[in-house]
């Protein structure tokens, strides 16, 4: 029914568009948000085992250094896995598209807010800038680490799909992974390790091998969970029909 026919049969009513049932907007609300939230919470520097240390050669694993975000941000992995098994490589390039858009709007509006002159009454614009504080290269380390990654994450997850269909979901969610939170790892690092205070090689690959290293195993761990979300969006996805 067209807006012209509905407005004809209920006149005293206004006219609203219908919104969909389908569980895409909500997981693409969530991706937005999760990115969002993580990259506020990236601002603080997180050392796990502090006292320890260990090494294998050149390479040290202990202690651990990481962000805050590290918490959060593999659930933007995880919903983008679940929109690229349900709705395809299209309808995720989409999503992260709208969360790509959503993390340059907030820079913006962080860096004007800091513009914004203060009244005298107000004693925090330090402590403001140090927590949202728009530095370029930084930003630019994180946006084309998150596009770069999050693409190549949705297109391996949904080629290996075209190959395998329902079976071997657990090979689809390992690949993606790997592919995708290597690119990002190196993007991020490559573009951040100057801003950063990295300095040396043996530096750069250490910050790079430990990072790519821990979040593909935050992304195994959490692998279960991934398993039970995407089982239950196409179980009540509508629109969702396995192919014979």
């Amino acid at each position: 029914m067209t807006v012209s026919e509905h407005a004809e049969k209920n006149p005293e009513h206004a006219t609203f568009a219908h919104v969909s049932r389908g569980y895409y907007p909500t997981i693409v609300a969530l991706f937005t948000a999760v990115l969002l939230i993580s990259n506020i919470c990236a601002t603080k520097g997180v050392a796990f085992f502090a006292g320890e240390e260990l090494s294998v050669g050149p390479l040290q694993i202990l202690p651990i250094i990481t962000d805050g975000g590290f918490f959060l941000f593999p659930m933007a992995y995880i919903l983008g896995d679940v929109l690229s098994e349900v709705y395809g490589f299209k309808a995720t390039r989409r999503a992260i598209y709208l969360g790509f858009g959503a993390m340059i709007l907030a820079s913006a509006c962080f860096w004007l807010l800091l513009e914004l002159p203060s009244a005298d009454f107000y004693v925090n614009q330090a402590s403001l800038e140090a927590v949202v504080g728009v530095y370029p290269r930084l930003l630019l380390a994180g946006l084309a680490g998150y596009l770069v990654g999050q693409l190549l994450n949705s297109l391996v997850m949904v080629t290996i799909k075209e190959r395998t269909k329902e079976k071997h979901l657990w090979a689809r969610l390992i690949g993606s992974t790997v592919v995708g939170e290597f690119a990002d790892t190196l993007i991020f690092c490559a573009i951040a390790a100057g801003a950063i205070g990295i300095s040396t090689w043996g530096d750069f690959f250490n910050y790079l091998i430990v990072g790519f290293l821990w979040k593909t195993l935050v992304e195994v761990l959490v692998m279960p969970i991934t398993y039970r979300a995407i089982a239950y969006v196409k179980k009540h996805e509508p629109t969702y029909v396995i192919a014979s």
